[in-house]
């Protein structure tokens, strides 16, 4: 497997050196090969889970617990306009 180092930390925006190129490579290489491995398992007959426990989360009741401290909070911004932040234009 070829795997162009350079051109997957450019994408990724990562600067690599030649020499940390040449140490990543075969890593990769052996990361790409377990995943391969991991996708030749057969799950056909595995039922979806949502987590890997057989456990039941409680649900709680959906009620506000924090009162409206917008005003406290917003009080060291340093511009506000009708509550809300105002932040300098950056796009033309």
């Amino acid at each position: 497997m070829d795997i162009d180092v350079h051109k997957i930390a450019r994408l990724a925006r990562i600067r690599l050196t030649d020499d940390e190129a040449t140490t990543l490579g075969p890593q990769l290489v052996s990361i790409i090969g377990y995943v391969e491995s991991l996708q030749a398992v057969d799950t056909e007959n595995v039922p979806t889970t949502a987590h890997p426990h057989d456990i039941f989360m409680p649900l709680r009741d959906d009620t506000v617990t924090n009162s409206d401290n917008r005003e406290a909070l917003q009080a060291s911004a340093p511009a506000l306009d009708s509550g809300l932040y105002t932040v300098p234009k950056v796009i033309e």
